[in-house]
C-alpha cells in the first residue's frame, strides 16, 4: 500500500510545505468562484452560449499574459512576481464580491472581472511552477506535482459541492467573499519564500524573449507533443460549459446551483484526487510518453460515456446522473496522471533560464484549452444539443490523440531520464 499511496517526500522542504498547505485553504475559495461565475451568468441569461463566453474572455488574457508572464519570470525575482500577482487575485475576487453584493446584475461586468482575474492568474501560475525546481531536487518533481494537483482537485471537489448547495441559500456574494479571504493564506506563504532572483545574465521580458522561448520548443518535439495532446484532450473533451444546462434541463435541477450541478462540477476533481492519492506508481513509470497517450485515450472514452449518459437521461434521471458522474470521475483520474507526467517532463528538461517561458506556454495550453472548449461546446450545444456535443468531442479526442502519437513516434518512445528531443 505504501508503494501505491502518494509520495510525500517533498513536504519535508519548509518552503514547499508552506505553499502546499496554503493551497489547501486557497483552492477551496478559488473553486467557489469557478462555480459561482458560470452559475451567476446562467442565472442572469439562461444561456449556455453566454456561459461559454467565459472561455473567450478568459482565453485572451491567458495567452497574452501567460506568455509575457513566463518571460517576466525569467528576468525578475520570482518571489516578487508571486507577491504582486497574488495581491491582484485578491483584488479581483473582492470585485466579484462587490458586484454580487450590490446586485449589479451585469453579465459584461462579470466577464470583464473574469478577464482581469485570468490575467493575474496567467502571470502567477508559470512563475509558481518555475519556482519548484529551485526549491526541490529533480527526482522529487513528479511527486511534488502530484501533491499539488491532488490538493487543487480536492478543493475543486469541495468548492462545487459547497458552492452548488449554498448558491440557492445565500447567493453569490458570500462565495466570492470566501474566495477573497482564502487568498490571504497563499499571500502569507509567498511572503515566507526566500528571494528567487535569476542566476546568471538575464534579458528583457519583451517579445524577443517570448519568441526565444517558443523557438526552444520548436527544437524539442517531445515537449511540443506534450502540449499538443493536452490541447486535443481539453478542446474537444472538456464539457464543463454544458454542466449548468445539463444539470437543469437533463437532470431536473434548479436553474442556479443544486445537487446535480454540484456533482457534475465536482466529478472530474474527485477522480483527480483519487488518482492523486494513489499516485505512488507515477514515480516508477519509465515510458512516460506512452503513459500520457493512454491516459488521454481513457479521458476521451470517459467523456463519450458521459455524453451517452446525458442522452439517456430520460430513461432514468437518477441512474443516468450517477453514470454521468462516474464517467467524469474516471476521466478526472486519467487527466491527473497525464498532467503529472507532462509537467515533470517540462520541468526536468528545461534550463532555469528558459523555464519560466516554457511554464508560460504550459499554462496557456492547460488553462487556455478549456477556455476554447467553453466557447466551442457552448456554441455547438446550441445547435446539436448537449449530449451529442459531449459524446462527439470524446470520440474526436481518442481519434486525434492516437493519430498524433502515430505521427510523432519519438513522443511514444520517450522514457524517463532520456534527453528530451
Amino acid at each position: 500500500m505504501r508503494g501505491l499511496l502518494a509520495d510525500t517526500t517533498p513536504l519535508r522542504n519548509p518552503y514547499f510545505r508552506r505553499l502546499w498547505s496554503a493551497n489547501i485553504v486557497t483552492v477551496i475559495g478559488a473553486q467557489l468562484t469557478v462555480v459561482a461565475v458560470p452559475a451567476q451568468i446562467y442565472a442572469l441569461t439562461g444561456s449556455s452560449a453566454y456561459v461559454g463566453l467565459t472561455g473567450l474572455f478568459g482565453l485572451v488574457p491567458l495567452v497574452v499574459f501567460g506568455l509575457w508572464g513566463g518571460a517576466l519570470a525569467d528576468v525578475m525575482d520570482r518571489r516578487t512576481i508571486l507577491q504582486f500577482t497574488t495581491a491582484g487575485l485578491i483584488a479581483t475576487s473582492a470585485g466579484f464580491w462587490l458586484q454580487a453584493a450590490l446586485h449589479v446584475g451585469s453579465v459584461w461586468l462579470l466577464l470583464g472581472l473574469f478577464s482581469v482575474q485570468q490575467a493575474f492568474f496567467a502571470v502567477n501560475q508559470p512563475t509558481r511552477s518555475a519556482v519548484l525546481p529551485r526549491l526541490l531536487p529533480v527526482t522529487q518533481l513528479p511527486a511534488a506535482n502530484s501533491l499539488n494537483m491532488t490538493v487543487m482537485q480536492a478543493g475543486a471537489i469541495a468548492g462545487p459541492m459547497v458552492g452548488g448547495a449554498l448558491i440557492p441559500l445565500v447567493g453569490f456574494s458570500w462565495l466570492y467573499l470566501a474566495d477573497t479571504l482564502s487568498l490571504f493564506a497563499t499571500l502569507w506563504a509567498v511572503l515566507r519564500l526566500p528571494r528567487l532572483p535569476m542566476e546568471g545574465p538575464v534579458g528583457t521580458p519583451g517579445l524577443r524573449a517570448v519568441v526565444d522561448g517558443l523557438s526552444y520548443l520548436r527544437g524539442h518535439p517531445v515537449l511540443l507533443m506534450s502540449f499538443l495532446v493536452d490541447l486535443i484532450a481539453m478542446i474537444f473533451g472538456m464539457p464543463r460549459a454544458l454542466f449548468p444546462e445539463v444539470a437543469h434541463v437533463d437532470f431536473g435541477g434548479p436553474a442556479g446551483g443544486g445537487l446535480a450541478f454540484a456533482l457534475l462540477f465536482a466529478a472530474i476533481p474527485i477522480g483527480a484526487v483519487v488518482g492523486g492519492v494513489f499516485s505512488g506508481w507515477v514515480s516508477r513509470v519509465q515510458r512516460q510518453g506512452v503513459a500520457v497517450v493512454v491516459a488521454i485515450v481513457v479521458w476521451g472514452l470517459a467523456i463519450v460515456g458521459f455524453g451517452l449518459a446525458v442522452a439517456l437521461a430520460d430513461t432514468g434521471p437518477h441512474l443516468m446522473l450517477a453514470l454521468a458522474v462516474l464517467m467524469l470521475v474516471i476521466g478526472g483520474a486519467a487527466d491527473m496522471a497525464s498532467a503529472a507526467f507532462r509537467m515533470s517532463m517540462l520541468q526536468s528538461a528545461a534550463s532555469d533560464s528558459v523555464r519560466g517561458r516554457l511554464q508560460g506556454v504550459f499554462i496557456v495550453v492547460v488553462a487556455g484549452g478549456p477556455r476554447i472548449a467553453d466557447v466551442a461546446h457552448g456554441g455547438v450545444a446550441a445547435i446539436a444539443g448537449t449530449a451529442a456535443t459531449a459524446a462527439g468531442g470524446g470520440v474526436l479526442v481518442v481519434v486525434l490523440v492516437v493519430a498524433a502519437a502515430l505521427a510523432v513516434p519519438v513522443f511514444v518512445r520517450y522514457r524517463l531520464g532520456e534527453p528530451v528531443e
